[in-house]
């Protein structure tokens, strides 16, 4: 029932009850009168009922949603009542110098009765029909009245066993406003009004319900619902509705990825195809965030043999399995437990498999941690990615792709400068080789080993609360899935020594992905307390992707940019390396810090490498 109708029909009630119940009153004490010829009871009767719509007015009695009824609203009754008895005892005692107390005390009793007993109706017409089996079910609001949106509606009434009931749509469509789909309104008002509608129907749990809404306007739509404080879900992505990995009714949870507005990137799938397929492919830190999911792409497509090569023999096994069960027969997946500072390791299975390609991914990441044991980040990110290219080199591969990070421009902390450091040797080796090499830069990627998404979920689990290191810090987010596909793509347009740079999309504050992810959680900031911690050692307010002189604005594929990256000579890079091992810790730093912000580093005979 609409409101406007709802207030009709309780109007109607109240007045019904209000003017006859005084000459009911009267009639119990003086049975034998005849009471509608008593000009004075009829005189009251009209008082009264003008006095208790005044008061009913004032206390909101046809404003409020009776199916949630309780003393709240049975007080506000009260009240009206009261009052409007009051006044027309007054009018009584002005009018003829007394009042029918007793016909008034009974007049009152009944119209707490009636009135409440009316109301609380609402309330126990209301508990029928949302319980089922003795559980509550939850007052639902479907954005979309299309088709998906009617799907939906129809799974959960003809499901018995689900929590959820169906109360109302919400569409922009104006023509839709005002009809009932499977006896569901669709409101009056559309996605701007959501928080009115859902406050003005207690709504309990939204659902959206337009999958093929483009990312950015789905992103702004489901912080809309999210801002009401109401839990909110959607259903799947429209592509995965047609190819039938999941069914329209398979609601699930908006994830934090959700909110960052990214349009799903549109692989060139013939090229890929032609690398991979049928060939060799070697994935290195492929336990890892971003190296699983960089062979989950892989495999795909159809590889000969994907080889998973990693330091870490849980990671390894776990990514071995899960590719096992999801490739066909045709590949020959090949777990490789090994470690990238072992060179001699490295150089045997290069010879032995001769893959096609190479995804380097193996690294060191973790900005502080590298910056309490900057051995280990040279160690690994440096010397490590020189053993993988030249063993790439030295056996012909094709084509070899490393993962690096938007940390390398303008490094102000040995993790990003190490990184750099990798891009020129893999640029110097581009010079003089017949491998194609390429450095592929991303920002941070959600949900990903070390990054603040699963901290900030262990911090709301225990119930806060989150440490976010300055409220202006800022960083580039993107998915897992979507920075794997870039780099694989990117390697189908390498034609060697480019530094790529996949398109971020805008920076987004820590602080503000803190308190999107408490919402998602369930809970309110005054749950969930933010304490800011102060910016840690090597951290940076804001990152960037390319610096200013790389800067190249042209895309050579929809959100693939080629940078201007220059390396120093390989001359100076054979110094530098020879020279690492031998600096004290605070040296090191500096010298990492010069090389990948092109200073002049000193050596030890005085003399000074110009970067």
């Amino acid at each position: 029932m609409s409101l406007k109708n709802r207030m009709s029909l309780l109007i109607v009630v109240d007045s019904l009850i209000v003017f006859f119940s005084i000459f009911v009153g009267y009639f119990l004490l003086y049975p034998y009168v005849d009471i509608f010829q008593n000009q004075f009871l009829l005189a009251s009767a009209l008082t009264i009922f003008i006095a208790h719509h005044a008061f009913a007015m004032y206390y909101g009695l046809y404003r409020k949603v009776w199916e949630y009824a309780s003393i709240g609203e049975l007080s506000s009754i009260v009240k009206a009542v009261s009052l409007s008895i009051l006044a027309i005892g007054l009018v009584q005692y002005f009018y003829r110098g007394d009042i029918l107390l007793r016909a008034l005390a009974i007049t009152w009793m009944l119209h707490v009765l009636l009135i409440g007993g009316s109301r609380l109706s609402w309330r126990m017409m209301r508990d029928k029909r949302f319980k089922h089996n003795g559980k509550e079910l939850e007052r639902t609001m479907i954005v979309g009245a299309g088709k998906a949106g009617t799907l939906v509606a129809r799974q959960l009434l003809n499901n018995p066993e689900n929590d959820l009931l169906p109360v109302l749509f919400v569409d922009d469509d104006k023509n839709k406003q005002g009809l009932d789909i499977y006896n569901v309104r669709v409101v009056d008002g559309g996605t701007k009004d959501i928080a009115a509608i859902a406050e003005d129907n207690h709504i309990e749990r939204i659902i959206i319900a337009i999958p093929s809404l483009n990312k950015q306007d789905s992103a702004e739509l489901i912080k809309n619902c999210m801002d009401t404080g109401i839990k909110t879900q959607t259903i799947p992505l429209i592509e995965d509705i047609m190819t039938g990995k999941v069914s329209v009714t398979d609601i699930q949870d908006v994830k934090i990825e959700d909110l960052l507005g990214r349009e799903e990137v549109k692989l060139d799938m013939n090229k890929i195809a032609d690398q991979l397929t049928d060939k060799t492919i070697l994935v290195t830190g492929a336990g890892g965030s971003i190296g699983s999911e960089i062979c989950r792409q892989i495999a795909r497509f159809g590889p000969k043999q994907l080889l998973l090569l990693g330091h870490g023999e849980n990671s390894i096994y776990l990514i071995d399995m899960e590719i096992r069960k999801a490739i066909g027969s045709d590949t020959e997946v090949i777990p490789l437990i090994a470690d990238i500072q072992d060179r001699n390791r490295i150089m045997a299975i290069m010879n032995e498999y001769q893959p096609d390609v190479v995804y380097h991914a193996a690294a060191h990441k973790h900005v502080p941690l590298m910056e309490g044991n900057p051995m280990e980040a040279v160690k690994n990110n440096i010397y490590g990615t020189k053993n993988v290219a030249e063993a790439a080199h030295m056996s012909g591969i094709k084509n070899f792709v490393m993962v690096s990070t938007d940390k390398a421009v303008n490094p102000p902390n040995v993790m990003g400068a190490s990184k750099r450091f990798a891009e020129m040797i893999v640029q110097n080796l581009a010079k003089r080789s017949e491998t194609t090499f390429v450095a592929v830069r991303f920002g941070n990627v959600l949900g990903s080993r070390g990054s603040v998404i699963p901290l900030f979920k262990k911090q709301i689990a225990v119930g806060g609360p989150i440490t976010v290191t300055h409220p202006d810090m800022s960083r580039y987010f993107m998915t897992i899935p979507e920075a794997s596909r870039l780099v694989v793509q990117a390697g189908t347009l390498a034609r060697g020594g480019e530094v790529f740079v996949l398109d971020m999309g805008e920076p987004v504050k820590i602080v503000d992905l803190a308190k999107n992810l408490i919402r998602l959680s369930g809970y309110s900031e005054e749950d969930i307390q933010i304490n800011f911690s102060g910016i840690r050692p090597g951290e940076k307010m804001y990152e960037e992707l390319l610096n200013t002189d790389e800067i190249q604005s042209k895309q050579i594929f929809p959100k693939i940019f080629v940078g201007k990256a220059a390396p120093i000579s390989s001359g100076e890079i054979s110094m530098l390396l020879n020279l690492l091992p031998s600096l004290n810790e605070k040296e090191l730093k500096e010298t990492l810090l010069s090389v990948a912000n092109r200073k002049s580093v000193s050596t030890d005979s005085k003399e000074k490498i110009n970067i």
